[in-house]
């Protein structure tokens, strides 16, 4: 499952250097699949849209640090837990209830972001 950030953020940062997949992005700030990975061109999200890779997407909060779910791969493959959550110190990087993924997917996931 992906992790997220909750309303209880308080904007310190320490999350964002950490991801392997530069899946956190501040508040208000727009994202891209290519930010921080190799690919290139046409992207398959989770939910089987297309995207271009480069394309700037809306923020997902505008208030508080955020992870793009289609990025997360809770550290799969590169460390042995999500390093969001080891490094937050108010504890609110939590896997996403809605996101329930496998190791396998998740690995699959880091396969396709980094080739």
């Amino acid at each position: 499952m992906a992790i997220m950030i909750t309303d209880e953020c308080i904007n310190c940062g320490a999350c964002e250097p950490e991801c392997p997949n530069n899946a956190i992005y501040e508040g208000g700030v727009t994202w891209a699949i290519s930010d921080g990975t190799t690919v290139k061109g046409n992207f398959s999200l989770d939910d089987g849209s297309m995207v271009d890779a480069a394309r700037k997407n809306d923020p997902v909060s505008n208030e508080y640090y955020y992870i793009v779910p289609d990025k997360c791969t809770e550290c799969t493959g590169f460390h042995e837990e999500p390093q969001c959550a080891a490094v937050c110190p108010v504890d609110c990087c939590v896997p996403d209830p809605d996101r329930v993924e496998t190791k396998e997917a998740l690995l699959h996931k880091k396969e396709k972001l980094h080739l």
